[in-house]
C-alpha cells in the first residue's frame, strides 16, 4: 500500500444517546516499527460500549473516543521490523477501543491469525467473547466433563458462545434467556429458564437439585448471592459484569468494588466454593508477554473450533459502520440473540 491512507471511525465525544455518535475522517498515520495497518472487514457492538457511551465502564477511557472492543480484518501495510508477508493475511485482535473504523494501526504482536475458509463476520462473533468464555470455562471455573453449569444471559455474545464451549466439552447447560429466545438457546444445546420468572432460581434447583459445578454471571447485583447458593461443594461462581447496576447514577468503579468486597468474603468462608471475578486484562500492565500469549493460544482454540464447525456464529444482526447508532440501539434492546456485526460500508 502506497500513499497515505484516510481512515473513516466512529467517536463518542460524551454521554451522549447512539444519536449522538460522530463520524469523522482524518489521515492515519504511517505504522511504526513494529506495527501494521488493518483493513476493518468486521467489527461488532459489546457490552462494553453499551457502559462506556454511559461513562459507567469500569475502566472508563477520556471522551472523546473511538469504540470498538476487538476487530477482524486484512493486514494492508507493515511497518519496520513486521515481516511484509503479513501484507494480506486475515487476523483477528482485541483493541479495547478503536476498532469501530475503516482502518487501524496495531502492533503486529496482538494479531491472531484467522483460519483459512472463516467467514471474517463469524470470526468476529468469537473474538473478545470466544476468548471470555474460554477462560472463564477452561482457565477460572475448570469446569470438567460431566459437569453443570449455569449461564446468565445464555442468549448473549458471550453466552451463546460459552454455552456451545460447554456443550463441545460434555457440559450439561441451564441458560438464562427471554421467553422469546427459548428455542434459540435450546438450539444451542442447553435447557432454557425464564430469566423474568420470579421463581427462577428455584426452577434452576428442580433441574439441579444437588447443585451446580459453576454459575458465569454477568448481571451482579442482588441476584449474585442467589447465584452463589446455587452451587454444589466445590462449585464456582464467576462474576464478569454488573449490569444490574448499569443504569444507575454515579462512580462507575464502586459497584465493580463493592463486587470484588462480596467475592472476597464469600471465598473466606469453609464451605469450599470459589468466588472469581473475571476481568479480560488482569495482568496486561504487568505481564504484556504472557497475557499476549494466554490470549493468542485461546483465541486460536476458540477459532479452531469455529473453523471445525463445533462453534457455530451467532450473528444477531449486521449494519453497515456508518449505521453505528442503529446497531447500538438494537444492543441495547436485549432481544436478540447472538452478537451484533459491523461491516465496513460498501
Amino acid at each position: 500500500m502506497n500513499g497515505t491512507v484516510t481512515v473513516t471511525e466512529i467517536v463518542l465525544p460524551g454521554q451522549v444517546e447512539p444519536e449522538g455518535l460522530q463520524i469523522r475522517s482524518r489521515e492515519l498515520p504511517r505504522p511504526g516499527a513494529g506495527q501494521v495497518v488493518l483493513r476493518m472487514e468486521a467489527t461488532g457492538v459489546s457490552f462494553a460500549e453499551q457502559q462506556m457511551r454511559r461513562g459507567k465502564y469500569y475502566d472508563q477511557p477520556a471522551f472523546p473516543f473511538v469504540p470498538g472492543y476487538d476487530v477482524v480484518g486484512t493486514v494492508v501495510a507493515v511497518g519496520a521490523e513486521v515481516d511484509a508477508a503479513q501484507v494480506g493475511r486475515r487476523v483477528a485482535a482485541v483493541t479495547k477501543t478503536g476498532s469501530w473504523a475503516s482502518h487501524l494501526v496495531l502492533d503486529a504482536a496482538d494479531l491472531v491469525p484467522v483460519p483459512a475458509g472463516v467467514d471474517l463476520a463469524a470470526a468476529e462473533t468469537v473474538v473478545v467473547n470466544g476468548v471470555t468464555a474460554w477462560q472463564m470455562l477452561h482457565r477460572t471455573a475448570k469446569v470438567a466433563t460431566g459437569g453443570t453449569i449455569v449461564v446468565l444471559g445464555a442468549n448473549g455474545g458471550v453466552g451463546t458462545t460459552l454455552v456451545q464451549l460447554a456443550r463441545h466439552a460434555g457440559i450439561t447447560v441451564i441458560g438464562t434467556a427471554s421467553q422469546r429466545n427459548h428455542q434459540a438457546v435450546r438450539d444451542l444445546g442447553a435447557i432454557p429458564v425464564d430469566y423474568r420468572d420470579p421463581d427462577l432460581y428455584e426452577r434452576i434447583r428442580e433441574l439441579a437439585p444437588d447443585g451446580v459445578d459453576a454459575v458465569f454471571d454477568h448481571v451482579g447485583g442482588e441476584g449474585l448471592a442467589k447465584s452463589w447458593q446455587l452451587l454444589r461443594r466445590g462449585g464456582t461462581l464467576v462474576s464478569y459484569g454488573t449490569a444490574a447496576t448499569k443504569d444507575e447514577e454515579g462512580n462507575s468503579q464502586l459497584p465493580v468494588l463493592l463486587l470484588f468486597a462480596r467475592l472476597a468474603l464469600w471465598n473466606y468462608l469453609p464451605n469450599g466454593r470459589g468466588a472469581h471475578f473475571y476481568n479480560f486484562w488482569a495482568g496486561r500492565r504487568l505481564r504484556t508477554a504472557t497475557h499476549r500469549a494466554r490470549l493468542a493460544e485461546d483465541l486460536t482454540q476458540v477459532l479452531r473450533l469455529l473453523a471445525d464447525g463445533a462453534i457455530v456464529p451467532q450473528i444477531a444482526a449486521t449494519f453497515p459502520l456508518s449505521e453505528v447508532a442503529a446497531a447500538l440501539t438494537l444492543a441495547e434492546s436485549r432481544t436478540v440473540a447472538g452478537k451484533i456485526v459491523l461491516l465496513p460500508d460498501a
